[in-house]
């Protein structure tokens, strides 16, 4: 029975309003003052009341190339990526020598070595510590991440893995390009990290066992979501049909990965659903005919910090962590969706004994 024994989720601390976020944002996509009121409005449409910044915003104006904003991502990232893992750890009751496996995921920024190794050295992780990083997941990262540790727990019963989600979307800004795609994704995505714990049945750490997973790659659907990586970095390809193709598949694979378990979507009580944006959980709702309520934390973790990409459902997983109230024994699903188009699924059942919550413990 593989575990989560912590979550730990953390933002940068430039954080504005999203009307000002637009603002500033607005004459670095274009010089045409006539099309700012449409940045700001497509931005105010996104259901996001503020985002974290990787940088002061002023500092943007000058990221022009490649090189200086992976050079930001390195080092804004690796701090953040420190700061989750040292919290989950010590959530946990585990230092960085327990560690025996870490995977590392992000779509923003790329390193060699990669924030996996510079987080392991700042750490002070042992010298033999497997590490996995994995570029190009995109959103579905945290998801497909607890998925393939698990995989690896499930051979490695005694072991202790550390995921990790670093992703700086503010730092693939494309200067003067007022495509769609990228004003959408200017007003959309934020920056955060994350980092869980997990742990083998041979562990003695509790948490919330991950039950089972599902992956999907959905068919002709390679052009709706990724990069188109040239001399400028990250250039956002996004598709408005991306709600759609949701919307088309998402149910059957829920109700798939429900059915090996005896459930149905009914029994399913806790659903940490990737932040995409408003139309992405619309349509995840419609799907699997939920109400408004059962996406709320999503909502939430939109609406206080953007669509954080891989980090997003791990952000949401923290915050249903620390808020406690699932009835012990009862079950949860996170899903993601990323570039191919793909999707990951994750089935989640809370111990029988609910230990307290960060909430209580401070009440």
């Amino acid at each position: 029975m593989v575990r989560i024994a912590s979550v730990a989720a953390v933002l940068p601390e430039h954080v504005h309003a999203q009307g000002h976020i637009a603002d500033v944002l607005a004459p670095l996509l274009t010089d045409d003052e006539r099309l700012w009121p449409t940045i700001r409005r497509v931005h105010a449409a996104e259901g996001i009341e503020t985002r974290h910044h990787a940088l002061a915003l002023e500092e943007y104006a000058s990221l022009t190339t490649f090189g200086a904003t992976n050079d930001a991502f390195l080092r804004v990232g690796t701090d953040l990526a420190a700061t989750a893992a040292r919290r989950a750890l010590a959530d946990a009751g585990l230092t960085a020598t327990d560690v025996d496996y870490v995977f590392f995921t992000s779509v923003t920024g790329i390193g060699a070595p990669s924030i996996d190794v510079l987080l392991a050295d700042r750490l002070g992780m042992r010298p033999d510590v497997k590490h996995v990083p994995v570029f190009g997941l995109g959103c579905v990262g945290g998801a497909a991440g607890i998925a393939r540790v698990r995989d690896y727990l499930q051979g490695h019963p005694h072991d202790v893995a550390l995921l990790v989600s670093v992703e700086l979307c503010s730092l693939t800004l494309q200067h003067d390009d007022v495509s769609m795609a990228n004003i959408v994704s200017s007003g959309l995505f934020g920056d955060g990290a994350s980092a869980a714990v997990m742990v083998g049945s041979g562990r003695p750490e509790e948490g919330v066992e991950v039950v089972d997973t599902r992956s999907a790659l959905y068919p002709d659907t390679l052009d709706q979501l990724g990069w188109d990586i040239g001399g400028s970095g990250f250039r956002i390809v996004l598709s408005p049909s991306m709600s759609d193709i949701v919307e088309e598949h998402l149910g059957a694979d829920v109700v798939d990965l429900l059915a090996a378990h005896q459930l149905k979507v009914s029994d399913v009580g806790t659903w940490v659903a990737h932040t995409g944006g408003p139309r992405i959980l619309e349509s995840a709702a419609r799907a699997l005919g939920l109400p408004d309520e059962a996406l709320a934390a999503s909502w939430a973790s939109l609406a206080r910090a953007g669509n954080l990409s891989s980090s997003g459902v791990l952000h949401v997983l923290a915050d249903e962590l620390d808020a406690g109230g699932q009835l012990p024994g009862s079950f949860g699903v996170v899903f993601a969706f990323g570039p191919g188009v793909c999707a990951e699924l994750v089935l989640l059942r809370w111990p029988e004994s609910r230990p307290q919550s960060r909430q209580e413990e401070v009440r």
